[in-house]
């Protein structure tokens, strides 16, 4: 009886174009990965033309991940009831406003607003499409959703590429943002003109209780914590280091740039590095790579940042997508709402991380300042002058510090998911109903 309700739930959705959606939501996904890249390479041009000041600077970029648990939360409560396809338009919308928002920012309440935007609409992608990815592919999820999600890393590099070749060539900030709305519009397009199914749990006939019963397990509570660790490890330093560590080299965003490289690769050739490890031992295996990356960013110069960028690239290129698949796969009766959750634990602890690490960037320069000097005075210092030189020489060990700060959470993660390994090689893989 089993096996005959599984085989009409395929056959109703047997319309439906797997392979055109799992494009569509890269594309989505590839929006919401240049706002990162993209932002994250104009954000000191934006302090400068703005006059902001890091702690302004980091409420801004804590907007966008502020912004996103919020919708994705929201969408993973929802999503089963008014379905996946509706949640990628409203993303569209949201998407639409925030870029158009961005281009024409005065300052910074309107970058406020606009990040915010964003933000929303990079949750609302992230809520639709992580439950349609593992639906689409109930039977290689882990795989498909590190497919699905190099188009993180794949869009900052991206990104960052074009602001790196458009300053070169004197194309001014806007115009970088103005990017954007392309992959905006065709994946606007292509959502509204297919067909979706319905979520694999709703597909199984599993409850909406039942789904609220797993997302209390204390393996599932286990991974929601473990995830603010993996985010803030991968995203805020991502986001940062090109402010972090502008004054050390020339050209930090290339760290940036080297960084999500190594991801697209990595997330590519997911399939026989999960097989082989299992997705538990990708994540010890992630968090001590990681760990490594970020003390040598933080402790290098010269081309050897560049080697540092590379190990933390592969240190980071598995956290998220292998998070979200651990979930699918070993709690698959939390559905949407435990991946959504997971989303939202990740970018929520960015938010908060981002907040905190920007007051204590700026108060770590202000120590390194003359006593009694204004931080304002010297942050605005014309080139040249004393106060700009001794403003850059603050910087140039602030930065850094604030990286070896980050360094312990993959170290916490580490032992974190040691433990997992060794719980997991007992445990039974659980099934869906009608699986």
């Amino acid at each position: 009886m089993t096996a005959f309700i599984f085989n009409n739930l395929n056959d109703m959705q047997a319309n439906i174009n797997r392979n055109k959606l799992f494009v569509a939501s890269c594309l989505s996904l590839l929006v919401t990965s240049l706002s990162f890249g993209i932002r994250a390479g104009i954000l000191g041009t934006l302090g400068t033309q703005f006059n902001l000041s890091a702690s302004e600077l980091a409420s801004i970029a804590a907007t966008a991940f502020w912004g996103f648990p919020l919708a994705v939360v929201i969408g993973g409560m929802v999503v089963d009831a008014i379905g996946m396809k509706k949640l990628l338009v409203i993303a569209f919308l949201f998407h639409l406003a925030g870029i158009v928002l961005t281009i024409f920012a005065g300052g910074f309440w309107t970058l406020f607003l606009s990040t915010l935007l964003i933000g929303i609409a990079n949750g609302t992608v992230e809520a639709a499409c992580n439950p349609l990815v593992a639906t689409l592919y109930p039977d290689n999820k882990t795989t498909k959703l590190n497919h699905f999600h190099l188009w993180f890393p794949g869009g900052i590099f991206i990104g960052t590429l074009i602001v790196f070749l458009f300053e070169k060539m004197g194309i001014g900030w806007q115009i970088q943002v103005a990017i954007m709305l392309i992959p905006t519009v065709i994946y606007g397009y292509l959502f509204s003109k297919l067909d979706f199914p319905v979520t694999e749990r709703v597909a199984s006939g599993v409850s909406t209780a039942e789904m609220y019963k797993s997302v209390g397990t204390p393996l599932f509570v286990f991974m929601f914590i473990c995830m603010f660790g993996t985010a803030i490890t991968e995203l805020f330093t991502g986001q940062w280091v090109g402010v972090l560590l502008n004054n050390v080299t020339d050209n930090a965003i290339l760290i940036l740039t080297i960084t999500t490289g190594v991801m697209v690769v990595g997330r590519g050739l997911a399939e026989p590095i999960v097989h082989r490890f299992s997705p538990q031992g990708v994540l010890l295996i992630s968090a001590i790579l990681a760990a490594i990356g970020i003390y040598m960013m933080s402790t290098v110069t010269g081309s050897m940042l560049y080697f540092a960028a590379l190990i933390f690239g592969i240190g980071v290129c598995y956290f998220w997508p292998t998070m979200l698949g651990f979930v699918a796969e070993n709690i698959p009766k939390s559905g949407a709402l435990g991946l959504n959750l997971m989303g939202g634990a990740g970018m929520f602890a960015v938010s908060i991380y981002t907040l905190f690490m920007g007051g204590f960037y700026d108060r770590l320069i202000a120590e390194k300042l003359p006593e009694g000097a204004s931080m304002e005075a010297y942050r605005t210092a014309a080139a040249g002058t004393t106060e700009a030189a001794k403003y850059a020489e603050a910087q140039l060990t602030a930065g850094p510090d604030v990286l070896k700060a980050t360094a312990i959470i993959p170290v916490i993660l580490t032992v974190a998911f040691a433990g997992l390994v060794f719980y997991m090689r007992n445990k039974k893989k659980p099934q869906l109903a009608g699986a």
